[in-house]
Formats: structure tokens, C-alpha cells, sequence
């Protein structure tokens, strides 16, 4: 479900209910004479205008033919000479190898991307981190990774207001805490006498805002 952020603040609530028409019918009388313990408060009542919410479905293609390498040692060596050492070290079968294809080296990062011949030849290194390059008398172990393509799909942005839900704001500093409060509003709200109807869920803050999220 995708989740979008609703900021609370200090004295107010979200107040949700079963049926959508009870909170629109709440939303037009704008005001309400509520009991709150020893207090009577006049609340206002307003549509809950939701922030942003972001839904995508993420792919990712890991790439049978191609590898990527890093930790490339810096040799005193031409780049093309290097380029050759990896492409025949990558060719061994003996470590998983095959087949070369292409080899593009940057010496200043020290990475390099392997491009084998054969589909499927790069599923090797999928499980395994590192790989023993072998080169001038010397033994160094290559940080490998397969090659990965990263797709974003079906992006959709939601916003809007929540039918079901009202902000009810106005509600006067409270020495009870959030529940007590939570249910002397569920009491006044529940009753279809003043226009309300069954409740789903109330929020009230009565310290820092919180942000809240709604489920679309």
C-alpha cells in the first residue's frame, strides 16, 4: 500500500470514520460545541488535505555477459598492457572464466568492466566477491560484481484529501491525557444525533505535531 504523510499539530486530531458520507456531512456544519470533561469547546472541523505519496515498482536486470571490477592495482604498466593482463586473467576457466569479449580499464578509479563472449558466462560471479588476479610475479585479489541495470516503472504520485477523515482543530489545552481526550471526542462525534456516525480511528496530539500517514 502506498503511504502518504500527514503532518499533526499540537492540538488538533484526526478524526476517521466508517462511512465516507458522515465525514463530509461533518465537514459542512464547519463547527461543533463539543464536551471535553469540564470544558465546553467550539472545534472546527476542516477536510484532511494529504501531502505527497510516491508509488513506483522498482526492476533490476542483472546482466548475464558483463561483470564490473574494482580495486584494480595501480601497475607501472600502459593501460592497454593492463587491459590485456585482465582480459586474459578473466578468460580462465579455472576460476569461473571464459571467454572475453571487451575489456574497458580506467586506471585513475581503478575499475574496470568485463563484457564476456558467451550469455550467461557473468552468472559465475554472481555469489562471489572476490577473484585472484595474478600479474607481474605478484598475487592481488579483484573486487567483482555482476552488472546490474536498474529500471523505475509505473510512477505514480498520490495526493488529495481524505474523504473519510476531518481535521478537527481548535480543541483547548486538555490536563488529560492524549486517550482521555482521544475518547470524550469519540464519545460527542460517534453520536448520529450530532451528525456523526461509527468511528474508525482518532489521532490527537496535544504536545510536538507528529506526522501521521494514511494508507491509499
Amino acid at each position: 500500500a502506498t503511504k502518504i504523510p500527514f503532518s499533526l499539530k499540537r492540538n488538533e486530531a484526526l478524526l476517521t470514520f466508517e462511512a465516507e458520507e458522515v465525514a463530509q456531512r461533518l465537514i459542512k456544519m464547519d463547527k461543533y460545541t463539543v464536551d471535553l470533561d469540564s470544558k465546553t469547546a467550539e472545534i472546527r472541523g476542516k477536510p484532511t488535505a494529504l501531502g505527497m505519496g510516491v508509488k513506483f515498482e522498482l526492476h533490476v536486470t542483472i546482466s548475464g555477459r558483463k561483470i564490473n571490477v574494482s580495486e584494480v592495482p595501480e601497475l607501472p604498466i600502459p593501460e592497454e598492457w593492463m587491459r590485456d593482463k585482465l582480459e586474459l586473467n578473466f578468460q580462465k576457466s579455472e576460476y569461473g572464466g571464459g571467454e572475453v569479449k571487451d575489456v574497458c580499464y580506467d586506471k585513475q578509479s581503478g575499475a574496470a568492466a568485463v563484457t564476456f563472449l558467451r550469455p550467461g558466462a557473468a552468472n559465475s560471479f554472481v555469489r562471489r566477491a572476490k577473484y585472484p588476479f595474478h600479474v607481474n610475479g605478484h598475487s592481488y585479489r579483484l573486487s567483482v560484481s555482476p552488472d546490474t541495470c536498474v529500471h523505475l516503472k509505473k510512477l505514480q504520485v498520490y495526493g488529495g484529501i481524505s474523504k473519510k477523515t476531518i481535521l478537527l482543530q481548535g480543541i483547548p489545552e486538555m490536563e488529560d491525557d492524549e486517550e482521555s481526550v482521544e475518547d470524550m471526542i469519540k464519545i460527542h462525534f460517534q453520536k448520529p444525533s450530532r451528525g456523526g456516525g461509527e468511528i474508525e480511528n482518532v489521532k490527537y496530539v496535544s504536545g510536538q505535531g507528529v506526522c501521521v500517514w494514511f494508507e491509499e
